[in-house]
């Protein structure tokens, strides 16, 4: 059993919520079970997330992450701004590792998040990638045909846009989840870009929504 300030919550029961949030086969559930462990491990060294949210480490990193996918069910090569502790890149490579021709690219510049993200996807044999540098530096550099392009807590959306407009500019998706100034950031956004968005939702946030970025063209100055 787990506590936090507001209590006492089982890991076990925050997994069951999670994957009936957002179901995935028994091989991914594995997969996402040694992830979380070595999370937990490397958590006692290094702050990889908030501490706070370690006893809902399923629902508001795992589902959170997973969320994505129906949401570009077709999509194989993927591009994580900012992974961090590997949301929702971590967790997207888990769901997409028997899919042929799967491919997360984990964009972090700090380098410990690297040495850990490096750790999974060895340890997990997962269809990823770990580039340490700048995200404006993949966006601008990378030649591969990046289909989602995704970021999770990094940037606002102004910011978002000026990092992912290579990729999306040669047909990828943006999948930003965002809290609850979601309207704020698009009406911040729209005085630089003209944008063709969509808002999903959050499965797992009542205030969060997933802003899905089809198109994107720089206003004139």
């Amino acid at each position: 059993m787990k506590k936090s300030g507001q209590g006492s919550f089982s890991l076990a029961s925050d997994k069951q919520r999670a994957l009936e949030l957002t179901p995935v086969s028994r091989e991914t559930e594995k997969r996402l079970d040694r992830f979380v462990e070595l999370l937990l491990l490397w958590q006692q060294k290094q702050n990889l997330v908030g501490t706070s949210t370690l006893p809902q480490v399923w629902t508001r990193h795992i589902a959170d992450s997973l969320q994505l996918l129906p949401l570009a069910p077709d999509a194989r090569v993927w591009a994580d701004f900012g992974a961090g502790a590997g949301f929702p890149g971590i967790p997207v490579a888990c769901a997409l590792a028997e899919r042929p021709g799967a491919q997360v690219h984990l964009i972090e510049s700090n380098g410990k998040k690297c040495s850990f993200l490096r750790e999974v996807v060895r340890t997990l044999g997962l269809p990823a990638r770990v580039h340490q540098e700048r995200v404006e530096k993949f966006g601008e550099s990378c030649t591969e045909n990046v289909h989602v392009v995704t970021a999770r807590a990094l940037a606002p959306l102004k910011t978002l846009c000026n990092q992912a407009f290579p990729l999306i500019e040669r047909g990828a998706a943006g999948l930003f989840p965002k809290g609850q100034y979601v309207d704020a950031e698009l009406t911040e956004a729209a005085k630089y870009w003209r944008l063709k968005v969509s808002i999903v939702p959050s499965k797992t946030s009542s205030t969060g929504a997933i802003v899905i970025v089809r198109s994107l063209k720089l206003l004139s100055s």
